[in-house]
This record gives structure tokens, C-alpha cells and sequence, in this order.
């Protein structure tokens, strides 16, 4: 491989760029209009215009990717995550072009982007599901008579998605026809096929995920587990590497599961298995993402594989380097996917330019960065602006280092998520390991995140203390002959950038 075309944007495009960089391998970037001044743009060895700032006329045009490909002699297209990485018809236009998609064959990706089939098919393996349909539903009907069968709750799930698009939750019969009705819709709208299928509600489930790594020559290794738990609005926002909940025997046993599925599937290049477990560490299997995940840092920092640089492997046709036994696992990683969005207003975009910016560094940090004082982040794209990775001989030294790289980490101009992550870092919960995917939504209500935390206050009170007595001391006189004295908690709350 000499030339790879990179499909994608922001810290991903980076990422797989300077996996190119070390593997000697000329790096061609695609940028739509509003990320001409990226920094995969600026690192890239060649980049190439693929439309304006709408998705379906750039990231998501296929026949222009292509297109570009070709026309700059490119062996490969990386996709990275997200966009085209999990179409099928992306890796088949590649596959037609005569150009090598770095990933699995697109018969592999169809087959795990449909749920329900998907679900049968790991099925074959002896890999458990959970319980639910394992086709379509037909209509609404059958819906209702499969949720009275397994009992509420359920969730009704787009069979041709992911990323929490086309899902809902259904606490008892009467709201299941609504229900029904905007899975539909969404998913329609989302991936152009509104079929839904229903599921079985776990209570009290962890998200987990085993990594693996298959090549041409019927080689299947797995690199250990992420717990995925903490998500909002089903979308992963901390990961951590290895699972805080499950024990070495569930650990090998869903590893082996993955293994087996992964083979008997056909699947080659990097893959993740995606499982929930119930309290009692029964697990089950939930989708396959098919491609690159984001949060593969943290396998990366404690096994010390280069998972991109693996995929670039793999896609060439070399063998895997590694047997299962020479994988090393050691201490612990955690990552906090650093988003431009407001907290304070239930996490909503806020787009704008970045008008300082000081990223955190020392030992055992890892910063997987799209951005640069000056950067315009846009409006139309997913608000990742970063990914803030930590790691330690413990779990205990993972979330200190975390705690203070978050300190560390400056982003003016903008609102991101730091400042709760960092409260996380602080909760008992997570301290402890014990969490689930509605830690959030459990400890983390609006009124609380919005609620200024007890020993912000007390800062807050001493810093207008202060003010107060340097004001009295250097300023009397002028208070005396205007009359008129500041506010003085309004002053100190400005500075602090609270609200009045």
C-alpha cells in the first residue's frame, strides 16, 4: 500500500493520518468546504475539495469519493467511524473500483447492519441474544402481542441502525403504538428503512465490548474489553479499559464468544462485539460495529497495539503479527469524549470559534484532537472536538491523571463537556466502578449538573470577599465622592462566568 485515501474529518482523519505518516504511506485527505482549514487538512500529503458542507454532498457522496480516489491513484479508502465506515454499498463501490476498503467485505457489512439478521447469525455461534425478535416486525399488531409475550419493558429498535437512532422504550402497553410510530419515523429518516424490532428491556445492564482483530488467513484475536457504560441519549461518553464490573471468568467467556462469532461470520480487519450484561454478569449480545470504534484509545494505551495500524495490515493482506498469548494487558485506561456542547442547557450544541485553548499533557495523557486556537467549529457535523485519554498502573492512578488532565484542559469561546466530566471523576459511582447505562440519567438530572457545585460556591463567596476588602482599601475615596458603590457579587460572578 503507498496511498490512502482518507473518507472522513475532524481527530479521526488525524488519527489515521499519522498512522500513515509512520507507515510511510502517502496520506490523501477529503475535506468539504467548511473544514478547508482543518488540521488533517494542514497535516495531510495531498488534499482534494469533495463538496460543500452538507454530509449527503460531501462525506456521504460515494460516487465523488470515489471519483477523487481514482483520479489520485489511491490503493486505499479509510473510513475512520461514522459517515460511510458501516455502509455496505460504500465498501462494494470500493470493491468495484478495484480499490482496497480498509475494513471487513461489504456482504460481511450488510449482513451485521441488519440487526435481526444479525442477531441470527451470531446465533449459529452460540453466542446468546437478547431475548427478542429475530426478524422485522410485520406491524403494529405483532408488536403488541410479541411485547405482552415478553413482558414490559421493551424497546422497539431500528434493525438497519445504531448510535440510539430509532429507539424507544416502552414502560407498559399504552405507550407502545407511539412508540412504534416514531422508531418508524426515525429510522426512515435516519438509514431510508423504517424497519423496527423489539427487544426485551435488561434492567440494570452494563454496555461492554470485546475488541477484535481478524485477518485473510482465518487468524481471530481478541484485545480485551471496554465498559461503555456511562452514555447519554444511548451514546457513549466515557470509556474505560478493562471493565471495572465484570470478573476474569465472565471476561474470558465473552471473549471466547466473540472469537467464535467473529469466525463464524467470516470477519476480517477490526471489529467490536457489543454486548449488555445484567447484574448477575449474564450477557448478551447486542450489535457488531463493523469498523474503527472511537473509543479505541484506550485498548491501544493498555495493550500498546496500534489498531489503525493494524487495519492498514490486515487490509493489505499481511497476516496478524500477534498471537492471542503475546497480547499484553496492562494497567488501566479511561477516555472522556470532549464535546462542544453546553451542560448547563441538557447538552446542546454550541458551535462557534475557539478563541483559547490549552491542551493538557504529563504522563500516562493521550489527547486525540481535531481543533487549534482560531478553529471554527461548525455547525454541521457531530460537535466531537476531541478525545482526552488517561492511563495508570491502577484504575485509581487512570481517573487521578484524568481528574487533573480535565483541570488542565482549557477551551475558550465555546461551551464543551469538561467540566462534567470532571465532576464524574469525582463521583462515588464511578469511583467504586459501580455504574450502569443510566448513571446519568441517575445522578446526573439537569437541576444537578446546572447547580454549582458546593466548593465552586465557597470560592465564589471568599474571591467577593476579597474583592470587597480590596475594594474598601483602594477605592474609598472615589466611593465617597460618587456615592454610588459596585455590585460587588455581580462583579465576582461575572468573572466567574456565572448567571445572575
Amino acid at each position: 500500500m503507498k496511498r490512502i485515501f482518507i473518507a472522513n474529518r475532524g481527530e479521526i482523519a488525524v488519527r489515521i493520518l499519522r498512522a500513515c505518516r509512520e507507515l510511510g504511506i502517502t496520506a490523501v485527505v477529503g475535506y468539504s468546504d467548511p473544514d478547508r482549514s482543518s488540521i488533517a487538512v494542514r497535516l495531510a500529503d495531498e488534499a482534494y475539495r469533495i463538496g460543500p458542507a452538507l454530509s449527503s454532498e460531501s462525506y456521504l457522496n460515494i460516487p465523488r469519493i470515489i471519483e477523487i480516489a481514482l483520479q489520485t491513484k489511491c490503493d486505499a479508502i479509510h473510513p475512520g467511524y461514522g459517515f460511510l465506515a458501516e455502509r455496505a454499498e460504500f465498501a462494494a463501490s470500493c470493491e468495484k473500483a478495484g480499490i482496497i476498503f480498509v475494513g471487513p467485505r461489504s456482504t460481511v457489512i450488510e449482513l451485521m447492519g441488519e440487526k435481526t439478521r444479525a442477531r441470527q447469525a451470531v446465533q449459529n455461534a452460540g453466542t446468546p441474544v437478547v431475548p427478542g425478535t429475530l426478524r422485522p416486525l410485520k406491524n403494529l399488531a405483532e408488536a403488541q402481542e410479541t411485547a405482552k409475550s415478553f413482558g414490559y419493558p421493551v424497546l422497539i429498535k431500528a434493525a438497519a441502525g445504531g448510535g440510539g437512532k430509532g429507539l424507544r422504550e416502552v414502560q407498559n402497553a399504552s405507550g407502545l403504538e407511539e412508540a412504534f410510530r416514531l422508531a418508524q419515523s426515525e429510522a426512515q429518516s435516519a438509514f431510508g428503512d423504517p424497519s423496527v424490532y423489539l427487544e426485551k428491556k435488561i434492567e440494570q445492564p452494563h454496555h461492554v465490548e470485546i475488541q477484535i482483530l481478524a485477518d485473510h488467513h482465518g487468524n481471530v484475536i481478541h484485545l480485551g474489553e471496554r465498559e461503555c457504560s456511562i452514555q447519554r441519549r444511548h451514546q457513549k461518553v466515557i470509556e474505560e479499559c478493562p471493565s471495572p464490573f465484570i470478573s476474569a471468568d465472565t471476561r474470558a467467556k465473552m471473549c471466547d464468544v466473540a472469537i467464535r462469532a467473529a469466525r463464524e461470520i467470516g470477519y476480517t480487519n477490526a471489529g467490536t462485539m457489543e454486548f449488555l450484561v445484567d447484574k448477575d454478569q449474564n450477557f448478551y449480545f447486542l450489535e457488531m460495529n463493523t469498523r474503527l470504534q472511537v473509543e479505541h484509545p484506550v485498548t491501544e494505551l493498555v495493550t500498546g497495539i496500534d489498531i489503525v495500524k493494524a487495519q492498514i495490515s490486515i487490509a493489505s493482506g499481511e497476516p496478524l503479527r500477534l498471537k492471542q498469548e503475546d497480547v499484553p494487558f496492562n494497567g488501566s485506561a479511561i477516555e472522556c469524549r470532549i464535546y462542544a456542547e453546553n451542560p448547563e442547557s441538557n447538552f446542546m450544541p454550541s458551535p462557534g470559534k475557539i478563541t483559547g485553548l490549552r491542551v493538557p499533557g504529563g504522563p500516562g495523557i493521550r489527547e486525540d484532537s481535531g481543533i487549534y486556537e482560531g478553529y471554527e467549529v461548525p455547525l454541521y457535523y457531530d460537535p466531537l472536538l476531541s478525545k482526552l485519554s488517561a492511563w495508570g498502573h491502577t484504575r485509581k492512578e487512570a481517573i487521578q491523571r484524568m481528574a487533573r488532565a480535565l483541570e488542565e484542559y482549557q477551551v475558550q469561546g465555546i461551551h464543551t463537556t469538561i467540566s462534567f466530566y470532571h465532576r464524574v471523576m469525582n463521583h462515588p459511582q464511578f469511583l467504586k466502578g459501580v455504574y450502569t447505562t443510566s448513571f446519568i440519567e441517575e445522578y446526573f438530572a439537569l437541576a444537578n449538573i446546572t447547580k454549582p457545585h458546593e466548593s465552586d460556591q465557597i470560592a465564589i463567596i471568599a474571591a467577593a470577599i476579597l474583592e470587597f476588602e480590596h475594594f474598601n482599601t483602594a477605592t474609598e475615596t472615589k466611593v465617597q465622592q460618587s456615592g454610588t458603590p459596585k455590585n460587588l457579587w455581580r462583579t465576582v460572578a461575572r468573572k466567574e462566568g456565572l448567571r445572575q
